[in-house]
């Protein structure tokens, strides 16, 4: 069948449908927006105090001691806090998902389920209230839209359990990878560390946000190109007010100087920011709806109509030409591998 191209046709007088983009607008402020954010990394490299440095609040109180005498305060469990940040009357609800730091137990066997756990059972929500018979007008998100990936500033290489975390992530979410604690490292020893992660990425085929696709212009893929030759981003995190040049700024003194976190010569964070806040916000939520979730949802729909028809056709009745109806105990056979849609959702057989 041949396609036909449409013809555009321009009105004689002015009909008006060019307002459609700010009744939107004006519909999407009264609701408001949701972005949920998921910190992943080793203990101590400051996930807290660079999410408050990025959306320039204090929303997450830090785990680290002030003092020999205080206990050790470390994340042992998933902890979510919520927050509603208003800004030129724009309001954001923002979720941030804190994870145990990983790597830090005598045996770290497996020690990345959990966090794929979540990530997984946020999806499998999802999917529950959209398969509802009377499901919300607006379904509350809770899905991951973005992963910051904390690497500890070795300068060396990325662990092995770095590696395996990372192929495990990269398939359910969107992950951005971030060099905490950069000012740990020589503008040399940063640079070839970047490097050196780069080329690991490449070889394990571990393929990071953002991602390219046939509905982006040139602009938006060199935008896409540019942020993924600084991946991973080289940052330094600060709530305290510094004192450069007669400005208040935010950033770390010490006796050899001062960082100032928002001096592009000093570190990435705002590179990161902008990239977080300002240009891919917005593509972070659609790509976890419309790649990661969708890919979810297809395999749980898939395996549910597999068996679905294999449930059918195992009740189906046999004729009298082919052998006795099945009766007793075989009607009830377990079948390994089966799996059920409750109300609750896609629930798979124990084993």
């Amino acid at each position: 069948m041949a396609t036909t191209t449409l013809e555009t046709v321009q009105p004689r007088n002015y009909v008006g449908f060019d307002s459609i983009t700010s009744q939107i607008e004006k519909k999407l402020l009264k609701r408001g927006f949701h972005f949920n954010i998921m910190c992943v990394g080793q203990t101590g490299l400051g996930k807290s105090t660079l999410i408050n440095t990025i959306f320039a609040s204090h929303l997450l109180d830090s785990k680290g001691r002030l003092s020999p005498t205080e206990p050790s305060r470390q994340t042992t469990e998933i902890q979510t806090v919520s927050h509603t940040i208003e800004e030129n009357g724009v309001r954001l609800h923002l979720n941030i998902v804190d994870t145990p730091g990983y790597g830090d137990k005598v045996n770290n066997e497996r020690c990345w389920e959990p966090i794929v756990k979540y990530i997984k059972d946020q999806h499998s929500a999802y999917l529950r209230k959209e398969l509802t018979a009377q499901r919300d007008r607006y379904i509350l998100d809770t899905r991951i839209h973005c992963c910051l990936f904390f690497i500890q500033p070795t300068g060396h290489s990325l662990k092995p359990i770095d590696i395996i975390i990372l192929k495990k992530l990269m398939d359910i979410c969107n992950v951005v990878p971030v060099i905490a604690k950069s000012d740990a490292l020589t503008i040399e020893e940063q640079a070839a560390f970047k490097e050196r992660i780069k080329e690991e990425f490449a070889f394990h085929h571990i393929k990071m946000y953002p991602y390219d696709n046939e509905m982006l212009d040139e602009d938006e893929r060199a935008m896409n190109s540019h942020i993924r030759n600084m991946i991973p981003f080289a940052v330094v995190g600060s709530e305290k007010d510094i004192v450069v040049d007669g400005k208040i700024v935010r950033g770390r003194k010490s006796r050899w100087g001062l960082i100032n976190v928002e001096n592009e010569n000093h570190c990435e964070f705002i590179s990161l920011r902008n990239f977080l806040t300002r240009t891919h916000l917005q593509d972070l939520i659609d790509t976890t709806s419309q790649i990661h979730y969708e890919t979810f949802r297809s395999k749980q729909l898939l395996a549910l109509k597999e068996n679905n028809s294999a449930s059918s056709e195992r009740s189906r009745p046999i004729s009298p030409a082919f052998g006795p109806p099945l009766s007793g105990p075989a009607m009830n056979e377990y079948h390994p591998g089966q799996q059920t849609l409750s109300p609750r959702g896609v629930v798979p057989a124990a084993h």
